[in-house]
């Protein structure tokens, strides 16, 4: 679609002010740089949220000076961290940002929170972040300090002298441009405008252009958004038609059981506060398992937390402590646990190395385990307004092939917003959907005993390799072995549960009168054969769709009748 062009801006002369009625400006920084709240002190006022986390490039404008002045805010990547690891939507939001201020921004203001060391990691990572932007942009940039708060008054060039190498280095790729602010300083303020002015001088009266690159990023978020919403309405029809299929009837799990596995740091243990509704005591790293249990939405509810993997590192990397605590963490939910939430973290890019080392550690289980988890993605707040479905199609791959793996189950949990109970009530009943269709995973006590043993035995002899081969070895055929002998008696659990439900909910079996109690029950266990054979074309198609996984036809059932509460029987 074509835009309409704003009046040619006139040409300035190099070492002139150029004089602007308008100036068009974008906001780059680090998460808590501090960017909104400076964008507040440049146009005077409210206009956006130094409170929030900034997920999607925003505008807002004002009169200042006598010029019409746009100022787009964006959003932040980590202070350490490289453009590799920052989350593609944020990438691409950065590079949008330029569309919001068409036909161009006049400057980039580089927001650097002086208070605290700028090192060489910090350079790194500034450096990187522009580049998405191409090698001009140093030529549209100016670094902009936030000191104390945008409260302590201080030069641009005391700043700048005593920054150390790595700043002064940032402020000579923005050709020695740079200015610091005050709130409420409409002083610094004009000073800003008028070295802003006076590079685009510098520049020949251009804004900075960048179509190429903006144009390759608008076609990208199209086709994301596109696909997202795809995926938003597949899983939506997949829940809408199991639970017609179920009746429409509640699940209630009375007793819910679950494990909570992760990388170090990720949040599990917050995580697993948030759906207790217990206050997070400040984040530190797990050991050892430990569980603990409340009641949430009238169940009673365990949730386990296990030690953390490092995001980068393979299971032979991975202490053999760590491992043995992992495999322990189903022994704490007796018989078993109902689900394990994966949690991801989704402030960072997923990559294909955290792909491949969540396969190695969850699959310590066996590989049957994908069938009872779900992936929780945490620090949901970074997400904004933005849907999850966005995040996961953006990150390519390897994110792809876990949500596939886990048969497109997946839930968003912010632990900033406890009070929300909400989050945490549907999280539950996705996990009583998974259980609905699946077998409750457990193990008998003797079975669990030698499950655990099995593992430290696998784990302690030869190299590191061979033991995580002999110890999922034996835990897969333990698995496979339990699962074949329970086939049979899972079918049987369900046709004992349709029979139960009842019939008029579901448009169930024909009335019959009270006088023919075997034909009534005859008839009542045809129809319940049928709703199985229903079910299980219906599981069939759904799974070649969405990737569930079952090693049987029978393989992905209902949990055992004595786990799975049914209303109305």
């Amino acid at each position: 679609m074509k835009r309409k062009m704003m009046a040619a801006e006139s040409p300035c002369r190099s070492g002139e002010t150029c004089n602007l009625s308008e100036l068009r400006l974008v906001l780059l920084g680090r998460i808590w740089s501090g960017k909104s709240l400076g964008g507040n002190i440049i146009l005077g006022g409210e206009h956006f949220d130094p409170e929030g986390k900034t997920m999607e490039s925003v505008k807002s404008q004002n009169k200042v000076g006598g010029k019409q002045v746009i100022v787009v805010d964006t959003p932040g990547w980590w202070k350490n961290s490289s453009a590799q690891n920052t989350p593609e939507l944020v990438k691409q939001e950065i590079v949008h940002s330029i569309s919001l201020c068409y036909p161009g921004p006049h400057a980039f203001l580089l927001v650097v929170d002086v208070d605290s060391p700028f090192t060489e990691k910090h350079r790194g990572a500034v450096d990187g972040h522009l580049e998405l932007l191409g090698e001009r942009v140093w030529r549209h940039t100016i670094v902009l300090y936030n000191c104390g708060g945008w409260t302590r008054d201080a030069t641009s060039e005391q700043l700048a002298d005593s920054g150390g190498s790595a700043l002064e280095w940032l402020v000579d790729k923005c050709g020695g441009r740079s200015q610091s602010l005050k709130s409420a300083d409409t002083a610094q303020v004009m000073e800003l405008l008028e070295k802003i002015e006076k590079m685009v001088a510098g520049n020949g009266g251009c804004h900075y252009t960048a179509e190429t690159i903006l144009q390759g990023v608008e076609e990208k978020r199209l086709a994301e958004a596109e696909r997202a919403n795809q995926r938003l309405v597949k899983v939506q029809k997949e829940r809408e038609a199991l639970r017609a299929l179920l009746s429409g009837e509640a699940r209630h799990l009375s007793d819910l059981r679950i494990v909570m596995l992760g990388w170090t740091m990720v949040g599990k243990t917050s995580t697993g506060n948030t759906i207790l509704g217990t206050l997070n005591a400040g984040e530190k790293r797990t050991i050892q398992c430990g569980w603990r249990q409340g009641k949430v939405d009238g169940r009673r509810v365990t949730v386990v937390d296990t030690p953390g993997w490092w995001m980068h590192h393979s299971i032979q990397d991975t202490p053999l402590s760590v491992k043995k605590e992992i495999v322990r963490s189903v022994s704490l939910c007796p018989p078993g646990p109902h689900v394990f939430l994966l949690v991801i973290d989704a402030s960072i890019s997923f990559t294909e190395t955290h792909r491949r080392t969540i396969q190695e550690h969850t699959e310590l289980f066996s590989k049957d385990v994908w069938r009872h988890t779900i992936v929780l993605f945490a620090w949901g707040e970074w997400l904004g307004h933005m849907a999850i479905e966005r995040y996961i199609e953006s990150e390519g791959q390897a994110l792809q092939w876990l949500m596939q793996k886990c048969g497109n189950r997946y839930h968003v949990l912010s632990n900033e917003e406890q009070h929300n109970s909400a989050q945490v009530t549907e999280l539950l009943e996705k996990v009583e959907e998974m259980v609905a269709v699946n077998s409750v995973f457990h193990l008998g006590p003797e079975s669990m005993d030698e499950a655990v043993e099995a593992s430290a035995v696998g784990l302690y002899h030869g190299e590191m390799e061979l033991q995580h081969q002999a110890a999922g070895m034996q835990l897969i055929a333990m698995f496979e072995e339990l699962s074949k002998r329970r086939e049979q008696e899972m079918l049987e659990n369900i046709r004992k549960i349709l029979v139960h439900v009842d019939g008029a909910s579901i448009g169930g079996p024909p009335n019959l009168t009270e006088d023919t109690p075997s034909e009534v029950s005859s008839c009542k266990f045809k129809w319940a054969d049928e709703k199985v054979s229903v079910w299980l074309k219906l599981n069939h198609s759904t799974s070649a769709a969405s990737g569930y996984e079952s090693g049987s036809a029978s393989g992905s059932v209902f949990g055992e009748s004595d786990n799975l509460h049914v209303t109305g029987e």
